[in-house]
């Protein structure tokens, strides 16, 4: 079976905010002196680079997740799968890697779009995402027939 979904979100936000902190991090150690801003500026391009964008795609039996290039990557078999639904995440809840209240991990770059994703073992994650209703509708239709009843 073919991948029939797979999106790319990009933080364009969170890329001007990692921007802008390099750039301020790389003025202070050029043009003031400050050496000890080297190290702040290595973190503000290592997060830019690793957290600009989230990946969501649809793989044989597998919903796969990644982070920037991939060194942040997760995914679930479909088989575990128990329920997805469409949110509303708050804005207060920020961008990367995250526990949102009532349980549960959040992954995020961008808005506050995301569906939610409910394991047979009871375990949630939120997705986020520009299309949630596109993604949950393609989640919806690779999950294995439910039981009758």
């Amino acid at each position: 079976m073919r991948d029939d979904y797979a999106h790319t979100q990009v933080g364009w936000l969170f890329l001007a905010v990692t921007g802008a902190m390099a750039v301020g991090f790389g003025w202070s150690v050029v043009r003031e002196g400050r050496p000890g801003s080297a190290l702040g500026l290595a973190a503000a391009v290592v997060c830019g680079v690793l957290f600009c964008t989230l990946t969501i795609r649809l793989e044989r039996d597998r919903l796969v997740w990644r982070f920037g290039p991939g060194l942040v990557r997760r995914s679930v078999p479909l088989a575990e799968v128990e329920e997805v639904r469409p949110v509303r995440n708050s804005p207060l809840w920020g961008w990367g890697l995250r526990h949102f209240p009532g349980g549960g991990r959040l992954y995020n770059v961008s808005g506050t779009g995301a569906v939610e994703v409910r394991l047979r073992s009871g375990r949630r994650f939120r997705l986020g995402t520009d299309e949630p209703e596109a993604l949950a509708r393609a989640l919806e239709a690779r999950l294995p027939p439910r039981p009758a009843g």
